[in-house]
């Protein structure tokens, strides 16, 4: 049965599609039947893997709002043990499509959509990864109602706790009302600069705040991992001997580890 991981952040910019897209890919070629959900209707998940509107009939969205069963939304892609479930710009409007839903039917669980649909193939796969949007808003409660546990990528610059606290009061509120079980899986360091001071100021300050929750992994700033998504690739597939793909190779191996498989 796949363990669900999504990574959230409402604050954009902070390396979480970069990170959803070379976890699931380091992921894979650890052996583990990786699934990769796009959750954000930029689509960046997506295009970061190689794939444009043309090439898939059914996204997330139509998942969601039972247009299509989840498993015709699900593409092989050509990396090692990775599929991905896409998304188009039409996931913004899934919230007005949620309300008409409500009005008609007033069991229908605006918040467990994702939960409902994943229930039906976690049994295919080991690891299942979540990418969600830059926001707190209805897609990522559902993420957070169908997750087991979540990473939380934090950017190695001023002002990098800036929103967590609301963050874990979201976390909090859902475990409390809706899935008592989700956990932090990590706090993950994205973005250093070794150049600079701040970047390790704030390592240790998150440190200090999150203790043993945070990876001792840590993703680097570099040029050749923002180029890899434009070329439609994961950092290990586009540059294998980059620093980054040995830091997701070995974020990836944390994350097994912690889950003792």
């Amino acid at each position: 049965m796949a363990k669900i991981i999504s990574l959230v952040n409402q604050k954009g910019g902070v390396g979480k599609t970069t990170s959803s897209i070379n976890l699931a890919a380091a992921l894979g070629k650890e052996g583990k039947r990786t699934l990769l959900i796009d959750l954000d209707p930029q689509a960046n998940a997506s295009s970061g893997l190689g794939l444009g509107t043309n090439d898939f009939k059914n996204d997330i969205y139509d998942v969601m709002t039972g247009e299509c069963n989840i498993k015709r939304a699900i593409i092989r892609t050509k990396f090692m043990n990775l599929s991905v479930i896409p998304a188009t710009i039409n996931l913004a409007g899934v919230d007005v499509e949620f309300v008409k839903k409500m009005l008609e039917d007033k069991e229908f669980r605006r918040n467990e959509q994702l939960r409902l649909a994943i229930d039906e193939i976690k049994d295919y796969y080991d690891y299942i990864i979540i990418d969600c949007q830059p926001s707190l808003g209805i897609t990522t409660m559902n993420a957070l109602v169908a997750s087991d546990s979540v990473i939380i990528p934090v950017q190695c610059e001023y002002f990098a706790l800036e929103g967590i606290h609301q963050l874990l009061n979201s976390i909090i509120m859902v475990q409390s009302n809706m899935n008592k079980d989700l956990r932090i899986e990590g706090v993950l360091l994205t973005m250093l600069d070794g150049r600079t001071n701040i970047g390790l100021e704030v390592i240790e300050e998150i440190r200090r705040c999150f203790k043993n929750k945070v990876f001792n992994t840590i993703i680097p700033r570099l040029v050749r991992l923002v180029e890899a998504p434009s070329h439609g690739k994961p950092i290990s597939d586009y540059d294998p001997t980059s620093r980054a793909t040995l830091a997701y190779e070995n974020l990836a191996k944390e994350v097994i580890s912690r889950n003792g498989n």
